[in-house]
Formats: structure tokens, C-alpha cells, sequence
């Protein structure tokens, strides 16, 4: 067998693998009613979960090996976390139920429609709104906030409040000091 065919093979079975591991996550582990087991499935899968953060039911991952969440960081019922390409989630994070991140998207330019991966790095003390989505290659500055519905597709930069599609600077938050911790989530949520 060449080595091109060999490499094929390999590739497949890689993918097969992570497609059986994303299942078990999103279908299974995503609906047990328990933070404390979820996050400790999501830790054994490669995410890297920081002290006190919670995740609440139904979170979808796409390779959950390339995520980082730091602490104090809750992530709502439903999200979408991408970690085709690196995701960096920072300390007391709030993101809402349904928001979506995302780090791959297909060139729409490309006659093959291939696939463009770009990293997402969402910084301290931001909020994400309700079914927001971020787009790939974007960062969100210190204690920005992402107003719900929001399509976030070009850095947000530090405390500025964005909103709209595709999302824009609405105004600054004037809080000069940010050193809030998050609530703790019910048990079973």
C-alpha cells in the first residue's frame, strides 16, 4: 500500500474517531443533568476547564481538544463552542444561552469551497448576548459586551458594547474597574 493511501486511511479513521467523541459529548454527555459530571467529561475530552466555571446542558462542541475556559466562567443551555481551530475563553465570562463561537467557516471565493480556520479569543469580563454568533479570526476585548442577536464578524475592542448584523459600536461601558465574580449555577442545570 503507497504511503498516499496509507495517509488517507489514517486521516479517515482519525475523523471517524472524533466524529464518535463529538457525538458522545453533544448527544449524551451535553444532557446529564449535573455539572459536576459534565465537566469532568468535557475535561477527559480535551477541554481545558478552569476553577469554579460552569457548563450548562446541551453545549455543542466541534473538537472540543483545541478549547480553553478559564475561570469563573459560565457557558449557557445550547451554545455552539468550535474548537476546529484554537478558542480561548478568559475569566468570568458570561456567554448566554444559544450564543454561537465559531473558528471555521468555508471561503465562499474558493471554487472548492474549502475550508478558512482562524482562532477566537474572547478576553476577561465579556458577555456574550442570547444567539449571538462570533465569526472566525475575531477577538473580543477585555469587558466588551455583544448585545443579543449580535454577528460579530471584526474585533471587538475593550469595553465597547456592540450590536446589530453585522455588529457594530452602540457605546462604551463606563465601569473603569472590573473585578466582579459570576453566581454559581444550580446543580442540575
Amino acid at each position: 500500500m503507497n504511503d498516499s493511501i496509507l495517509n488517507k486511511v489514517k486521516r479517515r479513521i482519525w475523523t471517524i474517531f472524533l466524529e464518535l467523541e463529538m457525538f458522545f459529548l453533544n448527544s449524551f454527555v451535553g444532557n446529564i443533568p449535573s455539572h459536576f459530571i459534565r465537566r469532568f467529561f468535557y475535561r477527559l475530552s480535551g477541554v481545558k476547564i478552569g476553577k469554579g466555571t460552569t457548563i450548562h446542558m446541551g453545549v455543542r462542541f466541534y473538537n472540543s481538544h483545541n478549547i480553553v475556559i478559564g475561570n469563573d466562567t459560565i457557558v449557557g443551555e445550547g451554545t455552539a463552542l468550535d474548537g476546529r481551530d484554537r478558542l480561548s475563553i478568559g475569566s468570568h465570562v458570561a456567554i448566554a444561552t444559544e450564543a454561537m463561537i465559531y473558528n471555521s467557516e468555508h471561503d465562499i471565493q474558493n471554487p472548492n469551497f474549502t475550508p478558512i480556520h482562524a482562532p477566537v479569543v474572547v478576553e476577561d469580563y465579556v458577555f456574550i448576548g442570547p444567539r449571538s454568533i462570533i465569526l472566525p479570526g475575531v477577538t473580543l476585548g477585555r469587558g466588551c459586551i455583544v448585545a443579543a442577536g449580535a454577528i460579530v464578524t471584526k474585533n471587538v475592542e475593550s469595553m465597547d458594547i456592540v450590536g446589530g448584523v453585522p455588529a457594530k459600536v452602540i457605546e462604551k461601558r463606563t465601569v473603569s474597574d472590573l473585578s466582579y465574580t459570576l453566581g454559581r449555577a444550580a446543580w442540575f442545570r
